[in-house]
């Protein structure tokens, strides 16, 4: 199942990453690492749109949490080469209200 597959995948990435991150002593109990999120959800992509707002969500989300002031200055997302392939411009989402793909209001 997806939940075991997951496990397995961030075990292997975990263990390869230099610990360099502090760890609660609740994670250390744990034998979490702080570079995964507790939970998520799954989801089944239902066709383009429904892939565009995903791809849209984790574009904007250096944005949402406050790490960039626009979404191009964050190097690490795909952004830029969609954005190199002119599907968004380079200042998209710079005044747009922050949208959940779930469609709710951030």
């Amino acid at each position: 199942d997806n939940s075991n597959r997951w496990r397995v995948i961030k075990q292997a990435f975990s263990k390869a990453l230099p610990m360099t991150e502090r760890r609660s002593a609740v994670r250390v109990a744990r034998g979490e690492r702080g570079i995964w999120q507790r939970r998520f959800w799954e989801h089944l992509i239902v066709d383009d749109a429904d892939y565009a707002a995903h791809v849209d969500y984790c574009h904007i989300n250096p944005l949402k949490h406050g790490l960039v002031k626009q979404v191009a200055d964050w190097p690490y997302s795909t952004f830029h080469r969609y954005v190199g392939r002119g599907v968004y411009p380079i200042d998209w989402a710079t005044a747009l209200p922050l949208i959940d793909v779930d469609g709710e209001r951030r």
